[in-house]
């Protein structure tokens, strides 16, 4: 068994206990719950850096990343680098992460918010909306058609956006459908934790314009963006390089500099 399916196992034991604490009609009650969301797709589109930045306190494949900033003072330095959107990682037993960091996260920026989770189950979009998040991942890995299109859906009703992560053309061609905004490639095998941009080069022809691609996973440096951009992604998805260091926002700002002084010339 690999973690994937480990993580699944455990998410829908974690996913049962949350809804028998708190019902859904309690979710949609919630103050957040009726709030304008932003679009990351849009802002995106429109961006020239396209970065996505990440909180994130430890991965099963990095262990520890950093466990010593609040999620509050990421959150603002991220919003003042001006990067486009903000990932936050809510499991808890594999990456130290929670609903409340989400709920902070919102309190301290307007920037578009990623629910970072392993969606098994239509509560959890309920749960996204209610705790300020403004995007979910749908995982194309550990799920099916039917329930891509099922939980995209009930996304969009939300007028949540969809960032729908793949790893290889059969997960794609499953994946394509109206009820998707972002079509994220991750270059890490989620199942041997290997990375390589090759995986996002290789499927960027077979993603329709229609959908504002995403590549996720082993970008830590402008050549990297550098090296995808021609392939038309609009989105890089950067959680370790920024979270590795004593002040995430500072180095997305350096970074985010470099990246755009160099379209300059």
């Amino acid at each position: 068994m690999n973690i994937l399916d480990k993580i699944v196992i455990d998410k829908r034991r974690e996913v049962d206990l949350r809804k028998s604490l708190i019902p859904i009609r309690q979710l949609e009650s919630s103050v957040l719950f009726e709030r304008n969301t932003n679009s990351l797709a849009q802002n995106l589109t429109a961006s020239k850096s396209g970065i996505i930045a990440e909180h994130k306190r430890r991965s099963p494949s990095k262990s520890v990343i950093n466990q010593n900033l609040n999620v509050q003072d990421v959150a603002k330095g991220y919003e003042d680098a001006g990067v486009c959107g903000m990932s936050v990682l809510t499991d808890g037993k594999y990456f130290g992460g929670s609903l409340d960091d989400l709920l902070v996260a919102r309190a301290s920026c307007n920037l578009p918010l990623l629910r970072k989770e392993f969606v098994i189950n239509e509560y959890q979009i309920i749960e996204a909306k209610a705790y300020g998040a403004d995007v979910i991942l749908l995982i194309a890995a550990i799920l099916s058609r039917d329930e891509i299109k099922q939980f995209s859906e009930l996304a969009k009703s939300l007028k949540l956006d969809v960032l729908l992560e793949v790893h290889n053309e059969e997960e794609l061609h499953k994946s394509i459908m109206p009820s998707i905004d972002m079509l994220g490639v991750n270059n890490r095998n989620l199942k041997t934790f290997e990375v390589s941009l090759d995986i996002s080069k290789q499927l960027s022809q077979l993603i329709p314009n229609d959908f504002v691609k995403v590549s996720e996973s082993g970008i830590s440096s402008v050549e990297a963006i550098k090296q995808l951009q021609p392939y038309d992604y609009k989105g890089f998805l950067i959680g370790e390089n920024f979270m590795k260091t004593n002040n995430p926002g500072a180095s997305a700002t350096t970074f985010i500099e470099k990246l755009t002084e160099k379209n300059i010339i």
